[in-house]
């Protein structure tokens, strides 16, 4: 089985407390895009994970597609899968990437074994995994909070908007990110900022990583300000960075603009 794991988006991010658990609180919406990896699922004879596409970091024993795999295993009695990930979606960018990689396991699993699990308890295994796991079993706008994993609808009114991602092939680990992050209560009403037109985000809906991330790696904000010269109706880093979104009411040409970076654009 084939499957395209895709990227998402934080539409504003508040990091409003320390946890007793050593994790963060958040307040956020989490928006899928259509950046994608390329995931095959097969039933095999041994146990086998090899990617290709992007370098992933690590020892590749460790990749969440087989975490993933290794904790269905442990309530059912599933075969030996060949698991082949085509990494696309840039790392250490904010877009949950590998997170996503996680949940279209579990998904792809619970399909290609018929295990019948239901979406509550397919979130409850992603939850295990990572933060931002759960959020790709459902891949839709979501308003997120607790640690990233818990959920409630939201509507954000972006049908037939177009996207722009902007990746600077920098890598920003979750522990430098939160590193600098000082948690303080949300101001605002995020689910209700949201409802009002994109173009009255700008001075409204902030992104708390950008405060001590942006003067670290200038090369993020002058994407940012070059987005919003290019005319987005808002634009934002996402996620703990470092890519960036701008949010347009038509197509743009960005190839002359930032033809050195990794980019995606598309409908949403």
């Amino acid at each position: 089985m084939v499957t395209f794991p895709n990227a998402k988006i934080n539409i504003g991010l508040y990091i409003t407390e320390k946890r007793a658990d050593g994790f963060h609180n958040l307040e956020s919406c989490f928006y899928p895009v259509g950046w994608c990896d390329i995931l095959e699922i097969l039933p095999d004879e041994t146990l086998s994970f090899r990617s290709t596409g992007l370098d992933i970091p690590g020892n590749p024993e460790s990749n969440l597609c087989l975490k993933a795999y290794h904790l269905l295993k442990q309530d059912f009695d599933i075969p030996p899968v060949s698991i082949h990930l085509h990494k696309v979606v840039p790392i250490g960018a904010g877009m949950g990437g590998g997170s996503a990689d996680c949940a279209f396991t579990i998904k792809t699993l619970n399909e290609l074994f018929l295990l019948h699990l239901s979406t509550e308890q397919m979130e409850n295994y992603a939850r295990k995994l990572g933060s931002d796991c759960a959020f790709f079993i459902q891949n839709r706008p979501q308003y997120c909070f607790g640690k990233g994993d818990e959920f409630a609808n939201i509507s954000v009114h972006l049908a037939g908007k177009y996207i722009v991602l902007v990746n600077p092939n920098i890598h920003i680990s979750t522990a430098e990110a939160y590193s600098g992050v000082k948690p303080l209560k949300n101001e605002i009403d995020l689910q209700e900022v949201l409802q009002k037109p994109v173009n009255e985000w700008k001075n409204l809906v902030k992104n708390d990583f950008e405060k001590h991330l942006l003067p670290k790696y200038p090369i993020i904000e002058n994407i940012k300000n070059q987005l919003y010269e290019l005319g987005a109706a808002y634009a934002s880093m996402t996620g703990s960075g470092s890519t960036v979104f701008g949010i347009f009411d038509e197509e743009i040409d960005t190839k002359t603009h930032f033809e050195n970076y990794s980019i995606w654009q598309g409908k949403l």
